[in-house]
């Protein structure tokens, strides 16, 4: 089984408020810095994203895949790689937990990547701490200051 990185981070809204940001698509690249273009290819039939294009700009790594997403109850997102040019897996998920009465939001955000170069595993274990903390701190941003979902 692969090695996966996780970290959390909480943020002053409520979890339906953080889950609309994270559901919301279409504005990944007003907040993610790396994703500069999204895609919704199939939605279930609460209009949740069920397959997602992304055009992803990070420096070093620019690639264009598909993820494949689940929606567990109202707190839980994950996903998995479906198709891309540079990885080979991408495997993650967002978690909600409220906190304080349901005013604050933990959010736990994991995440394995395995990339088609070669890498060395604390290599790419650093790259996915980056990738987690800055999406994190954006979700945070976003949610806090941004409109809401």
């Amino acid at each position: 089984m692969a090695e996966h990185t996780s970290s959390s981070i909480t943020i002053d809204a409520a979890p339906a408020d953080v889950m609309g940001v994270i559901s919301d698509f279409a504005r990944y690249p007003e907040w993610t810095g790396e994703v500069k273009e999204t895609e919704v290819l199939e939605k279930d039939g609460l209009g949740r994203a069920l397959q997602v294009r992304l055009v992803l700009d990070a420096g070093a790594i620019k690639d264009d895949h598909v993820l494949a997403y689940t929606w567990t109850g109202d707190d839980t997102v994950s996903w998995t790689l479906v198709k891309s040019q540079m990885l080979r897996a991408l495997d993650g998920s967002y978690t909600l937990k409220p906190v304080a009465g349901g005013e604050r939001t933990e959010v736990t955000y994991r995440l394995t990547v395995d990339v088609k170069i070669p890498m060395l595993g604390m290599i790419k274990r650093k790259a996915e701490k980056v990738i987690i903390d800055r999406a994190l701190a954006g979700l945070k941003k976003r949610v806090e200051s941004g409109p809401k979902a």
